[in-house]
């Protein structure tokens, strides 16, 4: 969870099919793929132009007062919210969690997710073959990889706890809330960055607790944040499995990834084995 700059910047032609003029600003966080020009955040498709579309229309329909907000997408004037593979949408503005607000990250995604509750699941999630998608279908044993030889022990420690759980509770989720939160005094939590995954909502809160395990100082309280779910333990444990095979499948040829990262998981994984080990006894 590094940030980044962006290196692409929208062509004229989108900008005034947009009708947004400006210089523009490379924007950190994320994937280093944003840029900020006139107001705007213009963000390439990268060949989900069907998924981009689809989150620009959900985004529309959100109801601003729901207790959180959201960047309302900009279109042209023929009405795409996609030119010639790029988006682009209103900036909103804030400090970006979870910094002190790691609660406040988790309930404005119970907002957005109470919001979510009655869209169906896309088709498109079945299309997917990014490494998050790769990686959420192997955190619920609905597919199989191979993971890079630094990160096999957490990864076969993290499978031998895993054990089966019921998605009756299954919606659309946002997956990756952590750093795509806004705070803005007098201003309700800004949602950024949606990943849509079709899992239960507490999944999605266990991500944002692995993310703490692994890249921030989580406070120690909030690792039993959602203990009242029955689930809880297991939900951190894809939630874990989730990011190392992000990690895994993003690596580059040489299969090898830093001392850091595999000093990381292996922290997480032993913290998470330790708890779970101690609750069974």
């Amino acid at each position: 969870m590094t940030e980044q700059l962006s290196t692409a910047t929208p062509p004229r032609a989108v900008l005034d099919a947009f009708g947004v003029t400006g210089a523009p600003v490379p924007l950190t966080g994320g994937q280093g793929r944003s840029v900020l020009v006139g107001g705007a955040v213009f963000k390439p498709a990268e060949g989900a132009e069907a998924e981009a579309e689809w989150a620009a229309s959900l985004f529309e329909r959100l109801a601003p007062d729901s207790g959180f907000r959201v960047p309302l997408p900009l279109r042209a004037a023929d009405g795409r919210s996609v030119v010639d593979g790029w988006t682009a949408a209103e900036f909103l503005t804030g400090e970006p969690g979870p910094g002190r607000h790691w609660a406040d990250v988790l309930g404005a995604g119970r907002a957005l997710h109470a919001a979510l509750r009655q869209y169906p699941r896309p088709d498109f999630l079945d299309r997917r073959t990014h490494p998050w998608a790769v990686a959420d279908r192997v955190a619920w044993g609905e597919q199989d990889v191979e993971v890079i030889d630094d990160l096999a022990a957490p990864f076969s420690a993290l499978l031998a706890l895993r054990r089966p759980v019921k998605q009756d509770a299954a919606q659309l989720i946002h997956g990756d809330l952590t750093g795509n939160v806004l705070f803005a005094d007098g201003e309700a939590p800004a949602v950024i960055d949606f990943s849509p995954y079709w899992r239960p909502p507490v999944f999605a809160e266990a991500v944002v607790v692995a993310d703490g395990l692994l890249w921030f100082d989580l406070p120690p309280d909030m690792l039993t944040y959602g203990s009242g779910h029955p689930d809880w333990q297991q939900m951190l444990i894809r939630a874990l499995i989730f990011r190392l095979i992000a990690q895994s499948e993003s690596t580059g040829p040489s299969r090898r990834t830093g001392p850091g990262e595999r000093a990381r998981y292996a922290r997480a994984t032993d913290e998470v084995t330790r708890r779970l080990t101690a609750l069974q006894r």
